[in-house]
């Protein structure tokens, strides 16, 4: 990976206290946030009554548990603004998600909550070894989604130079990559996977590139495809969380030294995992859903928000602040194949051990007479472009049966055949008839 020469910024204090000092600063920030939420939030107070449970009830970090999860419905329920806990003349800024299953989530920020979010999107980059000066190539979209904005405004907090590229135009990110020479992209992983290609197809060698980090999140991706970037880029990929409902990019991010998970900015952030199934809180280590209560969100008080991500809580490594594991898929991306429980990464890992075969893939699920059919789409690389194809497809229907347990049939395109995306890749069509 490139050298930075430059000297590492001082860590925030929380970032280096005790594990006792970051929970009494949580109990207190907790009681603050449900108390806030429940006197101001007339859909939570209600919940909240309906499963008998009142904010003085939290003595201790455990009495959470007894307050009732609050999910995407729920927000949906209170569109547009009936989830804000402050005046609208409080309000500087609206976000929403994309809301194509139905209508989308609507978060607000004060300005308060606009600075604290600038501040752990600056203490993100800085865990990534970012630091004043850096250039940030921004190719997170702008506008209501979260990503781009939330990005722009920590970088600029840090003290970085802020290209705003916001997503699309490919050909255009790379003239600019090549002529700005930035230290750092923010992007999604799969159109970084499109920005490379077009490096390749444009004849530029990337290890000569001043960049030398990329800051990865939006959507789940396996640690082969962090290898197959950092090995085309010869750079550090690593891994930034968030969820507008949440606050955006910024609650967790991982550590470069490290490289083993993001670290949850616990201060802000409180993190729980359940089973997905029966809302039982599990002991960390354990796989399940994680679930996100805010501790200082004034606007939008969070509590207790079912993320649907799949994933579990480790201890903390190059911060004390825990660490969630690599997201293995959410609750509703799973495909249950014939009775077997699928996730898409599953299949993209394997997809990432054959050579010849590139990161661009789709998964078609259907249903023949009474059975599950899955068909693989997967391109060759751009080396193998002239290999008979045979071999690496019997290759990867031997690995997916293997260690995911599914037949598959697979079909191996040439490059550049699969439609790209410009930010989250759709990866999966399920053509099964709906059960009514």
């Amino acid at each position: 990976m490139k050298y930075d020469k430059h000297p590492r910024r001082a860590l925030d204090p929380i970032e280096t206290a005790s594990i006792d000092e970051l929970r009494a600063l949580q109990l207190v920030r907790m009681q603050w946030s449900i108390a806030h939420a429940y006197n101001n939030v007339p859909a939570y107070k209600k919940l909240c009554d309906e499963n008998g449970v009142h904010p003085f009830e939290l003595k201790q970090l455990d009495d959470l548990q007894r307050f009732p999860f609050t999910t995407k419905a729920y927000l949906r329920d209170a569109y547009p603004f009936n989830s804000f806990a402050v005046p609208m003349t409080d309000v500087v800024r609206v976000h929403a998600s994309s809301g194509t299953t139905g209508k989308p989530t609507v978060v607000g920020y004060t300005q308060n909550d606009i600075n604290v979010w600038a501040d752990v999107v600056a203490r993100s980059i800085r865990a990534a070894g970012g630091h004043a000066g850096d250039k940030v190539h921004i190719s997170y979209g702008y506008g209501l989604f979260t990503g781009g904005m939330g990005a722009h405004y920590g970088a600029e907090r840090l003290g970085c130079t802020v290209i705003p590229m916001s997503g699309g135009q490919t050909e255009k990110q790379v003239q600019l990559m090549n002529d700005f020479d930035p230290d750092i992209i923010m992007v999604t992983p799969s159109y970084m996977l499109n920005i490379i290609d077009e490096i390749e197809r444009q004849g530029l060698d990337p290890h000569k590139m001043a960049l030398r980090c990329g800051i990865f999140g939006a959507e789940p991706w396996t640690d082969e495809m962090r290898k197959n970037i950092e090995n085309r880029l010869g750079i550090d990929a690593v891994d930034i969380y968030g969820l507008s409902e949440v606050m955006g990019p910024g609650v967790a991010m991982e550590c470069i030294e490290t490289k083993d998970g993001p670290t949850i900015w616990e201060d802000h952030f409180y993190p729980e995992i359940i089973d997905p199934n029966t809302g039982e809180v599990l002991p960390d280590g354990e796989y399940g859903e994680l679930v996100f209560t805010s501790l200082t969100k004034e606007a939008l008080p969070i509590i207790r928000y079912r993320t649907r991500d799949l994933t579990r809580l480790l201890p903390g490594t190059a911060r004390p602040m825990r660490r969630i594991d690599k997201i293995t898929g959410r609750s509703d991306d799973m495909m249950i194949i014939r009775g077997v429980n699928v996730f898409p990464t599953q299949i993209e890992e394997q997809i990432l051990k054959i050579p010849a075969l590139a990161p661009h893939y789709e998964i078609v699920v259907a249903k023949q007479g009474n059975l599950d059919t899955v068909l693989v789409k997967v391109e060759l690389t751009a080396e193998a472009a002239g290999a008979r194809q045979e071999q690496s497809a019997k290759e990867l229907a031997h690995h997916i049966k293997a260690v995911v347990g599914i037949s598959t049939q697979i079909e191996i395109l040439p490059p550049g055949t699969i439609p790209r995306s410009e930010g989250k890749a759709k990866r999966v069509f399920d053509n099964r008839p709906k059960v009514k």
